[in-house]
Order: structure tokens, then sequence, then C-alpha cells
């Protein structure tokens, strides 16, 4: 099987970015990142493009008027990639729909908690305060709905104690680091896709709650 063409879209310092590069040149992954595109000037994550001789592409959301022609830059500049998998790490926008549907099924997001918990930002001080005995982090496929898209993988930690919102989340981005290329891995396998019923791996249909991922 050829390799599958991956495009990245960060915003900040790309450790999800990272994680899924290293295991591209380690063979984990049957792909290459083609190309990692930025919205911010000078985020840490077009250093470590560069560093690794990837294409780093800084598109400044600031220099278009709206959200609109600001996506439809955003798709020409991705298309000339000619991806198979498009993936979001920490990339801090809201996409819009005809972006979303463009790339249908092989657009990727990771979101800091155990969807459909906690939607949106503030994950682990929301957890914290809700009194959850768990948090964790999702991979899902990306849809219209904000991080309401289908669920491909979860991983958890158990809330201890003596937690604050700075310890969970260094224990979430440590878990964040293992399934976010385990979900790529997966993807450039052709072991996952997307269907109208619902997220497929190895041809069977996951539960909603995707596949739950146990930490080693």
């Amino acid at each position: 099987m050829a390799p599958k063409r991956i495009v990245v879209l960060i915003s900040g310092s790309g450790s999800n970015l990272q994680a899924i590069l290293d295991q591209t040149l380690e063979g984990q992954i049957n792909g290459t990142i083609e190309a990692v595109i930025c919205n911010r000037p000078g985020a840490f994550g077009l250093t470590r493009a560069e560093q690794a001789g990837i294409d780093a592409r800084l598109l400044d959301h600031k220099q278009f008027t709206d959200r609109e022609s600001f996506d439809a830059a955003l798709i020409e500049l991705i298309d000339s990639y000619t991806p198979d998998l498009v993936i979001l790490a920490g990339f801090m926008r809201i996409l819009t729909p005809e972006l979303v549907r463009h790339y249908q099924g092989r657009l990727f997001n990771i979101h800091p908690s155990l969807l459909p918990k906690y939607k949106g930002l503030h994950t682990h001080q929301r957890a914290l305060e809700a009194g959850d005995a768990e948090h964790g982090c999702t991979v899902h496929f990306v849809t219209e709905e904000l991080d309401g898209g289908p669920l491909i993988v979860q991983a958890k930690t158990d809330i201890l104690t003596d937690d604050d919102e700075q310890s969970l989340q260094q224990r979430v981005h440590q878990l964040e680091h293992q399934i976010y290329p385990l979900a790529v891995q997966w993807f450039c396998a052709g072991r996952l896709s997307l269907d109208q019923t619902g997220v497929r791996f190895d041809g069977e249909l996951l539960p909603a709650s995707g596949y739950q991922y146990t930490t080693r």
C-alpha cells in the first residue's frame, strides 16, 4: 500500500505534531507529513516542521477579512499537497461547514476530554470542578458539530485527589501523544474509515464511545 499523504494544521507548539512525526520517521505510520500549516506567526510547531525538512506554511488568519475567505484560502493550500488525511493538532480555529464537508472522512481532531463530555475549552478545570473520577482525551472525525464528530479512540486517566488543572493536563497530554499517532497509524494502514453508519475499524462498526485504549 502506498504511503498516505498527510497535512497537519497547528496553531501552537505542535507537541502532537511531533508525536505523529516521530512515528512516521520510525516507520510505524505508513504515511508522510507533506506540510504543516499554521495560522499564527512564530508558533514553535513551524520550527519543528522546518527542522524535520517538512514544508512549513504560515497562513495568518488576521490577514483575512472573515472566516469564509480564510478557510477558502486554507482549502486551496491544503489541496495543493493532495492529502489523504488532514490532522488538526491544536489548530485553534472553528472551521466553516464548507471546509469540514470538503474533507469529510479524512479530517481528524483530538480533544482533551472524554467526549461527549466537555466540548469546547477549559476541559481539565471542568472535570475537576465536576468531581469526576476520570478524565482523558478523544480522537474523532471532524463534522460540522463542534467536537461532535464520530469517536475513533479514547484514553482515560484517573483523577487523583491532589490533582490540579496543570497536573491533570500533563497526564492527558501524555495520553494524547499515544492515541493520536495510533489513530493516524490505523487510517494510513487502511484499517479505519467513516461511513454513514459510523466509524469502522477492521471492517467492524466501533461503538459510539470509540475504541477504548489501555495505557501502556
